[in-house]
């Protein structure tokens, strides 16, 4: 059994490491509260904390799996069945994959992403405390809500991967072990005021709080970004239209909860209509990736420059995932490229699901950003930066060439590494408005699908289907296919109840990945680790079920 070293409450009481990367703007080392209250630049610094914190290697783990919120995307994705990751001697993410023991309660992965949210969250929680609420600077203003917009997007992120949803492998859909239902709880709510005597027995709490906590943030932080003309430097913070798209995100969520858990259809219906107007407000400004954009042999998906993107992360020449690629992005996830598990050499490639593929129309261009099987009409049109280097090094059908190494360099890691990868673009709020209208009115919410795709992505798309669930799952079909690899999938396979088929005629997941599930999966529902419970008494007892041991493997 592998020990879990680093719980919540230690990661706590190293918290001022979490500041270090102010030391380039303010070498001293004694940095007291007030003195950031004081300082503007100190608060940059903070608010500049929160993206940098992105890109930390070794949360909890020197293992080639732990590279802060990219990775963890990564893990999202590869929990579903979009990705499948190519059957090699470097599956350094297989726990997450085949969905082993080590995503039970006894071991640490289930701590990565617990350490990194609420590591998150803290980062968040010092802008937060930094800044007088009732000033009137625009700059200190626009931090503040940069703290409050950040800490939104990151517990929505949080509880999308922790908050228990009803599984059909659970004691009547809602029970785990202790004989506690557990649908609904969430994660315990950490914020600038907390002491570290109330963590010490905070529990999870359920999904209306949270989201009242959430909502509350979101809209403090619209009130900060809309009374100010602060601009922000780069799309590594997030700004008005972010806090909007995060509200449509929130509202989605919060809607589907409501139609499942609460049976609440007039209050899912009234979120859903939120939920679209958020996402329009949230399209100002944006237009939509061209084609060309999209496969870009230098550009394509590594620029945050792009007219489509909303909030990105950023990486620099400094970062070790860039000075390392074994832990970074584009050595995981791209494919055109010598360095990285994800490389030429190693094959270790990020592949899109057979069955996802085949589905997708010849006439969608997007279908071009994975490599065709032998016989496709598709074959030999791959845009690939060099066709003789895929000839060699793709011997397999349908690894991605969507996200392109740094200016399209394959060999030089400080160059190709150096990218930047979407965590909001304003396609999903096309989407989110699409499939927001359709659960209150089918017929205008497949309008609204159609309409986007033969205007930006296949211009003789049609789509005939008349009752309300086909058509949601059209537009989240189309949705998975837009933004595949970017780690969005999961939560809405996990919101919409959708099964995880792996196994079917064609399929290339092997091994211990072959599972099928009746309806969501249960490691869908993380658990929290034994250690943060042991830490925490009020975990006690109200853990989700451990996933590992509920599905048979298909041969």
């Amino acid at each position: 059994m592998k020990t879990i070293y680093k719980s919540l409450l230690a990661m706590m009481a190293a918290a001022p490491l979490l500041t270090g990367c102010i030391e380039e703007v303010m070498p001293t080392s004694g940095i007291i509260q007030e003195q950031l209250e004081g300082s503007p630049k100190a608060t940059e610094a903070l608010v500049w904390a929160i993206p940098g914190h992105q890109n930390q290697v070794g949360t909890i783990s020197t293992d080639h799996w732990d590279w802060g919120l990219p990775a963890l995307m990564h893990i999202r994705d590869l929990l579903t069945a979009d990705m499948v990751c190519s059957n090699t001697n470097y599956r350094h993410f297989w726990y997450w994959t085949d969905i082993s023991i080590g995503l039970g309660p006894d071991y640490l992965y289930p701590q990565f992403p617990w350490n990194w949210y609420y590591e998150q969250v803290l980062a968040c929680n010092k802008v937060i405390s930094a800044v007088d609420p009732e000033t009137t600077s625009p700059d200190l203003r626009f931090y503040l809500g940069t703290g409050y917009a950040s800490r939104a997007i990151t517990y929505l992120d949080f509880i999308g991967m922790f908050e228990t949803w009803p599984c059909p492998e659970y004691t009547d859909g809602r029970y785990n072990a202790e004989g506690n239902d557990v649908v609904g709880l969430t994660v315990p709510i950490i914020d600038e005021n907390t002491t570290e005597e109330q963590m010490r027995n905070n529990p999870r709490v359920d999904h209306e709080t949270m989201f009242n906590f959430i909502y509350g943030d979101l809209d403090k932080a619209i009130e900060m970004m809309s009374s100010n003309a602060s601009a922000r430097p780069n799309k590594a913070l997030p700004d008005l239209t972010v806090a909007y798209g995060a509200y449509a995100r929130a509202c989605l969520w919060d809607a589907s909860f409501q139609a499942e858990v609460n049976n609440d259809a007039a209050e899912a219906t009234r979120l859903y209509n939120e939920a679209s107007r958020y996402a329009n407000l949230a399209m100002a400004g944006y237009s939509v990736t061209t084609q060309d954009e999209w496969l870009s042999k230098t550009s394509g998906f590594n620029d945050s420059s792009v007219g489509s993107w909303m909030l990105a992360g950023i990486y620099t020449s400094e970062d070790d995932s860039a000075l390392y690629p074994n832990v970074g992005w584009t050595g995981w996830v791209g494919s055109e490229h010598t360095f990285g598990y994800s490389s030429y050499r190693l094959k270790t490639y990020s592949n899109i699901a057979p069955a996802l593929y085949n589905r997708l129309s010849n006439r969608d261009f997007r279908k071009l950003s994975f490599v065709a099987p032998e016989g496709s009409p598709l074959k030999g049109r791959e845009p690939f930066i060099s066709p003789d280097d895929a000839a060699e090094n793709f011997p397999q059908p349908y690894a991605n060439i969507k996200f392109r190494p740094g200016s399209g360099n394959e060999t030089n890691a400080s160059i190709g590494g150096v990218v930047d990868y979407p965590l909001m673009r304003v396609e999903e709020m096309y989407f989110i408005d699409a499939e927001a209208t359709a659960h209150v009115n089918p017929t205008a919410g497949r309008q609204k699908l159609v309409d986007f795709i033969r205007a930006n992505r296949n211009p003789i798309y049609t789509c005939n289907l008349t009752d309300a669930d086909e058509i949601v799952e059209e537009i989240v079909f189309q949705k998975r296919i837009e933004l595949w690899g970017e780690g969005r999938a999961y939560y809405d396979i996990k919101r919409l109840n959708y099964p995880i088929i792996r196994v079917y005629d064609g399929t290339t997941f092997v091994g211990n990945a072959r599972i099928n599930t009746k309806a969501r999966a249960a490691w869908l529902n993380m658990c929290i680790t034994n250690q943060e419970v042991d830490n925490n008494p009020a975990l006690k007892g109200y853990n989700a079920p451990d996933p590992s041991r509920l599905y048979q493997r298909i041969k």
